[in-house]
């Protein structure tokens, strides 16, 4: 008997297959999380291991914060290398990195320091505009901060994210400079539009540059290299660990030593006075300059302040422009000093015997107009010279005898050749930001700017220095030194040399180098001397020049400003001494004392001041004592009627 079979319908002994699609899926997950550890693990092992140093780095920048250290910039000398006449003065700056602080509260904090720092909330947000706010670097928002204020914001440190200080050396113009400022200038920090200009140049936001004179036409030299600081900072930026290892050293500023000479630029700040015009001292030789002054000048020490108030205010809107460098960046029409070029043109072309002579009557009809001899006639009417030959011409200073040679012997084209042959007309170069070129007219540019023709009258105006012609005084200094070197003009220069700040050793040495070099012969510019020297033994200098220290050769000049009420400028140029073995020992002497300024003929006296003071070795005082001058206002009335009587005569 067989049992029945007990399994039930269906049994089998194989598992079902939904049994097995579990089991494919749990090996399946098992490969993917063994395959995902171990990339993990590799991943893991090359972050750790193969470029642990890496990753290590990243970590580090993230917390490490780094600040500039500002170079401290070189110093100025003058010639004598024995005090500065600028230097560094330690001061503390302010910053703002604007990305440590928290969203929402910039705002806030800007107030905060503006009224801490005790600066406007505009100048902040003037420097950290809103396109700013993700920015990691630090933002500098005042500069020649007081300790006191540093001490107040150290106090808020921890309310105050995102703001830093450091020290920063700020500069110092001894004794406010005086008229020194036009040469050396001021400094100031980097604008945006500098900063696109520079950034290629390795200027950075928050850089202190030069803004005018010396501090910016040899900024790169003065500079110097900025140093860094990396610190690491935990979450609120408070320094942690010790980062001495991470410090890189500013390296100062090379020293400049300039051609001035101190003792000789007071001298001539002094005898040019409260007076507007300007004042250049040069050696021929070698285009040195030995002073330069421009009035009014200003003081560069407002520019230290973080907002200029209302003494730069002041500046900028006085109209006697005090920010211009009158002897370099203003231009005035050259006056009977022009003779010189003319001089020269008459003697090189022979276009007019030099022993010939022209009847100067006071007066001549020419055109629709008379033309006088003088600005200062006679009682009786305008003043007469009589016949004059070119030497009498010259020292008398005889217009009428330069209307009628100029217009009927020379000609415009060769007035302009000579003119631009003594360097009028384009820059001179000097080491100076600012220089204009003056301008010396033709015929050509006349039919161009006016649409009208060349007559013989803009020859005759253009032949005693009016007109169109226009000069500056370091162009006027330039004149009579190719006078001096025989038809040589060398490029004027101010600085002498560049030396190192800690040892003081001479680094570079500037060398004189030619502007200009005339083939117009040793005898003209001979003879051109003894006429110039003729103007000081017996014409219209005799009397303010009459000096025994030194032999002087120069020219006046009188330049009539105004149409309807006439003003003069007082021009003179002049070199000395007059003959010597030695060119080394000459100084030119360009002076020019504008027309707003009380008429006193002033120049030529300065000269005599100058002149006096270089070659008796007197200081201002004591020149003026020797020459029996008295500045007085009742000197300058009287001098006034000397001058007058003086053409008279």
């Amino acid at each position: 008997m067989s049992l029945p079979d007990s399994k039930p319908p269906g049994f089998s002994a194989e598992f079902p297959a939904a049994d097995k699609k579990s089991e494919n899926r749990i090996r399946f997950l098992q490969i993917i999380f063994i395959l995902i550890f171990a990339v993990y693990m590799v991943r893991l092992f090359a972050m750790q291991i193969l470029s642990g140093d890496v990753y290590r780095t990243r970590a580090e920048d993230i917390a490490r914060r780094t600040s500039v250290i500002p170079a401290q910039r070189g110093e100025i000398f003058d010639r004598n290398y024995n005090q500065p006449m600028v230097f560094n003065t330690d001061s503390f700056a302010v910053s703002i990195t604007p990305a440590e602080i928290p969203q929402g509260e910039i705002e806030n904090l800007i107030t905060r320091v503006a009224e801490t720092a005790k600066i406007s909330r505009q100048q902040i947000e003037e420097k950290i505009p809103a396109q700013y706010y993700y920015l990691y670097q630090p933002v500098e928002i005042a500069s020649n901060v007081p300790f006191a204020t540093i001490a107040a914001l150290a106090e808020h440190a921890d309310s105050l994210p995102g703001v830093s200080w450091q020290s920063k050396p700020i500069r110092n113009y001894v004794n406010n400079l005086g008229s020194l400022s036009h040469i050396v200038g001021y400094v100031g920090n980097i604008t945006r539009n500098e900063l696109t200009m520079l950034y290629n140049q390795g200027y950075q936001q928050g850089d202190v540059i030069g803004k005018a004179g010396i501090e910016r036409q040899y900024d790169e030299i003065l500079r110097g290299r900025e140093g860094s600081e990396t610190r690491t900072v935990d979450v609120r930026g408070r320094r942690v660990g010790d980062t001495n290892n991470l410090r890189v050293s500013p390296e100062m500023g090379k020293n400049l030593v300039l051609t001035i000479d101190g003792s000789i630029q007071t001298l001539a700040e002094k005898a040019l006075g409260e007076r507007m015009g300007a004042v250049v001292v040069t050696r021929p030789s070698t285009g040195e300059i030995l002073a330069m002054v421009s009035y009014p000048w200003y003081d560069p020490n407002i520019f230290n302040s973080n907002e200029l108030g209302a003494e730069y205010q002041v500046l900028i809107n006085d109209t006697n422009k005090p920010f211009i460098n009158r002897a370099i960046q203003a231009n005035y029409p050259p006056a009977s000093t022009f003779k010189i070029v003319m001089t020269t043109g008459i003697l090189a072309e022979n276009s007019f015997p030099r022993e010939q002579t022209v009847e100067c009557p006071g007066e001549i009809h020419y055109g629709d107009r008379n033309w006088h001899c003088h600005v200062f006639g006679s009682k009786t009417g305008p003043r007469r010279h009589g016949r004059l030959n070119l030497q009498q011409a010259m020292a008398q200073s005889c217009n009428i005898y330069f209307f009628t040679v100029g217009r009927d012997y020379l000609g415009v084209e060769r007035i302009n050749s000579y003119a631009r042959q003594y360097g009028f007309g384009e820059p001179t170069g000097i080491d100076l930001p600012g220089e204009v070129a003056g301008f010396v007219p033709t015929q050509q540019w006349k039919d161009r700017r006016f649409h009208e023709s060349w007559v013989p009258g803009d020859t005759m105006n253009m032949s005693i220095g009016q007109g169109y012609t226009l000069v500056t005084p370091i162009q006027m200094a330039n004149m009579v030194s190719m006078v001096a070197n025989d038809g040589v003009i060398y490029k004027p220069h101010l600085l002498k040399e560049v030396r190192d700040p800690l040892t003081g050793a001479v680094e570079k040495t500037v060398n004189s180098t030619v502007l200009h070099k005339s083939d117009i012969s040793h005898d003209v510019f001979e003879t051109v001397r003894n006429n110039m020297r003729g103007v000081i033994n017996e014409g219209t200098a005799r009397f303010p020049l009459n000096i025994s220290s030194v032999e002087i050769v120069g020219k006046t000049g009188t330049g009539e400003v105004g149409q309807f009420k006439a003003s003069w400028h007082s021009w003179f140029a002049a070199y000395a001494p007059y003959k010597t073995s030695n060119p080394e020992e000459r100084v030119a002497v360009s002076i020019i004392v504008e027309a707003v300024n009380k008429w006193e003929w002033w120049a030529v006296y300065a000269s005599a001041v100058i002149f006096q003071g270089i070659f008796a070795k007197q200081n201002y005082e004591e020149a003026v004592a020797a020459l029996e001058i008295d500045q007085g206002p009742e000197f300058r009335r009287v001098m006034q009627g000397q001058v007058i009587q003086e053409r008279r005569e």
